[in-house]
């Protein structure tokens, strides 16, 4: 037996860690570039290793907790956290510097879609909404990092705020240990050949694409902005770690909206507010009228991007609920895929085009993403 609510706050706890592990590499992105002496394809190059580390960690979680169950895959995916932790803070090479990048992904990924699957399992209904609440606290982690660099960089080095964010990792892989979780659901052989089956259903292999954008869009936001913030807008360091807080905080205001008073809002009206939302936010980030402006654009199309994996995801654990495991890494595999090969292509852009591009970048994959969203909408009512 197990209790649902320390379970779902045990979730909570381990997203919010991933929350901050994703968004680290991009909010301390400045100081790696002035330490390491790196240009922007180097860069590009560091930001590929996240993604890479979180696909990995996507492609092994499904499978062992539909076998083995969470509690051990959290308990030593939140120990290699510190690790990457640890090791970027102290850290002299870039071969180190790219491993411990890798050890984050791969911790964080894994806790990501773990998480995921844990809440969609013990939800018995309103698997969107209870993803949303999740995906408040992924929220509220990625917010923390860069306001505490933006607030304590004249006080602490950023190295010793990543160290003291590694013991945090230890500690709440201790927790793991204590909780109850829910049992294996598949307790011989391991799952692997039934993913199989995905890859010839047209909707899961639709929301997968739709998350390939989504992914990447959160992906190359969460690594340039601070980049294309300094040397597009002339802000200060602190004044481009604030616009990316505020591209989290719109995300995780929204989420919460998400699942609680909106709920009961059809899925279709939150898309099509949430692609207004970033369309309106790119016009206004793109005009860039003055930084407080700026700053706005970011909280809205932050907010724009709120719904789209907890959604997404909900589908997901709702057709495969035998398998949430399988079936979410099947999806994260992809989307993250998307999110290596455009984040590495963005580094390519910003080299030889210049970081204004960002936003290019950025309203293409919204056209691809409203281009899926209506045709995964209606499978969904032909498969209802």
């Amino acid at each position: 037996m197990y209790n649902k609510k320390i379970v779902f706050w045990s979730a909570c706890l381990g997203i919010f860690l991933f929350g901050i592990g994703l968004i680290t590499l991009g909010s301390v992105a400045p100081d790696l570039k002035v330490k390491f002496n790196l240009n922007e394809i180097a860069s590009g190059t560091l930001f590929s290793i996240l993604p890479f580390g979180i696909l990995t960690g996507s492609l092994l979680f499904g499978p062992i907790v539909d076998r083995y169950g969470y509690k051990l895959l959290l308990s030593a995916s939140c120990l290699i956290l510190a690790a990457g932790f640890e090791g970027i803070a102290f850290s002299d090479g870039t071969g180190l510097l790219k491993v411990c990048i890798f050890l984050i992904g791969l911790g964080g990924g894994a806790i990501n879609g773990a998480t995921s699957s844990l809440v969609s399992d013990i939800s018995d209904r309103d698997k969107g909404a209870s993803l949303s609440l999740l995906g408040v606290f992924f929220g509220t982690g990625a917010l923390v990092m860069p306001l505490v660099l933006g607030l304590l960089e004249r006080s602490l080095s950023f190295e010793s705020i990543i160290a003291s964010i590694g013991i945090i990792s230890m500690a709440t892989a201790i927790f793991f240990m204590l909780v109850r979780m829910p049992l294996p659901k598949q307790r011989q052989g391991f799952p692997v050949r039934e993913s199989f089956r995905f890859f010839k259903d047209k909707f899961i292999i639709l929301i997968a694409f739709f998350l390939f954008f989504q992914s990447s869009f959160e992906g190359i936001i969460n690594n340039w902005t601070t980049t294309y913030m300094i040397d597009q807008l002339n802000a200060g360091q602190s004044s481009a770690l604030y616009s990316l807080s505020l591209f989290v905080a719109g995300m995780a205001i929204m989420r919460l909206l998400i699942g609680t008073l909106l709920k009961n809002i059809p899925v279709r009206k939150i898309l099509i507010t949430s692609f207004i939302l970033i369309i309106l936010g790119l016009i206004i980030i793109r005009a860039g009228i003055s930084l407080s402006s700026v700053m706005a654009g970011f909280m809205l199309m932050g907010a724009g991007l709120a719904g789209g994996f907890p959604i997404m995801l909900g589908f997901v654990g709702e057709r495969y609920a035998e398998l949430s495991g399988t079936a979410f890494s099947f999806v994260l595999v992809i989307a993250l895929f998307g999110n290596m090969l455009i984040n590495y292509g963005m580094g390519i852009v910003s080299q030889e085009l210049g970081i204004s591009h960002l936003i290019t970048v950025a309203f293409c994959e919204t056209v691809m993403m409203i281009i899926l969203a209506v045709l995964i909408l209606k499978r969904k009512k032909v498969i209802s």
